[in-house]
């Protein structure tokens, strides 16, 4: 997919609204997609989680502290289209 986020704006509770490159644009429910246990455990706080920022280098939503949610979960969140991922590579002899 390789959908970078452009901007996101935290909502309560837990929610923030995103938009992509290419227009797409939606709410994501951020309690609905993570737990908020290890890196995710100070968004517990609403003054952590309204510090949301878009990663220019690798269009994520990202936090203080080293969280960050992918633009392509994101991205699937918000349109229903699943997540394509590469093929596998086989080993061949």
């Amino acid at each position: 997919m390789l959908k970078d986020v452009i901007a996101v704006t935290p909502l309560e509770p837990y929610r923030m609204r995103v938009r992509f490159e290419d227009g797409v644009e939606g709410i994501v429910d951020v309690a609905a997609a993570v737990t908020f246990s290890g890196v995710f455990e100070p968004l517990r706080d609403p003054a952590q989680f309204n510090q949301a920022a878009v990663n220019p280098d690798t269009g994520a939503v990202c936090w203080p502290g080293g969280a960050d949610l992918d633009p392509d979960v994101l991205y699937a969140a918000v349109t229903g289209q699943p997540i394509e991922f590469a093929p596998a590579i086989r080993e061949t002899r």
